[in-house]
């Protein structure tokens, strides 16, 4: 099937413009917000294409116009000017750009049906019982939870209200601010792993057969946006039972462990590794020889274990007698 060329790459070109326009460098500069050095630049790398000679002057056009559109867009959207040269002589050479911009459009677009809020300080500060001061906004927007709005001071926008709404509850439970900042960093390095873990499953076992030519067909982007677009809330699903599978192993084990004395608990005749100092390691093998290491440690720590236990059953402010002592 033969790659279509229907499919036209975003423009910011406005459309009631003429297509026989034809513009001088300054004109083109003006037309499509461009700098005379940057459109001189694109020229130098080949990106676009060379105006018409006509005596002293360069002429330009309204393909010219397109094309820097088509670079803009592609800059936005993390393209670098190699990558998207090669896109472009993709494009020129019919091999179509169309469906890869739509490939590119669905994997950057929002990967959770959440709309984004306004909040203003003064209602952020209310939420929180005051705690939110000039600190702990930045940090926030450091963070990404709170974003600034242009020439719109003290007003922010919030790209998760839920994210927000957990933090508020946490807040009002007890939780210090810095305490819930510290755990939204570390559990966003872990969701991230998780996420560059299940991109790298799906491409190794769903789109590498896309990604033979770069850039891939029109075709190929259009099969493989279509595949975006259904297994874009696998991950979701699969993070949300794991995790309520966990939560209700882990809590409920967490909770009986706060709940039993040490001294109630069963001791496990299971073993596993444990890393200590090799110079104690040393110490204990001069002391009693290789082959009686493990078991001279696990009888010391076994002793220090009751000493604490006997230690918390004496009566407090009165010393324990030694055994043995009479009355």
């Amino acid at each position: 099937m033969e790659p279509s060329r229907s499919a036209q790459p975003p423009s910011r070109v406005d459309q009631r413009a003429p297509q026989k326009a034809e513009y001088r460098i300054e004109d083109l500069a003006h037309h499509s917000g461009a700098t005379v050095r940057t459109i001189r630049a694109y020229q130098d790398r080949g990106l676009l294409p060379k105006p018409e000679r006509r005596g002293r002057s360069n002429v330009y056009g309204s393909a010219h116009l397109t094309r820097l559109s088509q670079i803009a867009d592609l800059l936005e959207r993390g393209y670098t000017l190699a990558s998207i040269k090669e896109l472009l002589e993709a494009w020129d050479a019919g091999r179509g750009l169309g469906g890869l911009l739509g490939l590119v459009a669905e994997v950057q677009g929002p990967w959770s049906d959440e709309e984004a809020g306004r909040i203003t300080r003064e209602e952020l500060v209310e939420r929180f019982g005051g705690a939110a001061d000039t600190t702990t906004i930045a940090e926030a927007v450091a963070l990404g939870v709170l974003e600034l709005v242009p020439d719109r001071e003290g007003e922010f926008v919030v790209p998760s209200p839920q994210e927000l709404s957990v933090a508020v509850e946490l807040h009002s439970a007890g939780v210090p601010m810095a305490a819930i900042s510290g755990h939204l960093r570390e559990l966003r390095i872990q969701v991230e792993s998780m996420a560059a873990r299940f991109l790298e499953f799906t491409t190794e076992h769903v789109f590498a057969r896309y990604l033979g030519e770069r850039p891939p067909t029109d075709a190929d982007a259009v099969e493989a946006a279509e595949l975006v677009r259904r297994l874009r809330p696998l991950a979701q699903q699969t993070v949300d039972a794991e995790l309520a599978r966990a939560m209700r192993t882990l809590s409920a084990r967490h909770l009986r462990h706060h709940l039993t004395s040490d001294a109630a608990l069963p001791m496990s005749q299971e073993t596993r590794p444990v890393a200590l100092p090799t110079r104690t390691i040393q110490a204990v093998q001069k002391l009693v020889g290789e082959e009686a290491t493990s078991e001279f440690i696990t009888a010391a720590t076994e002793r220090e274990l009751s000493t604490r236990t006997l230690d918390a059953l004496a009566p407090r402010g009165r010393p324990a007698r030694d055994f043995g002592q009479g009355d």
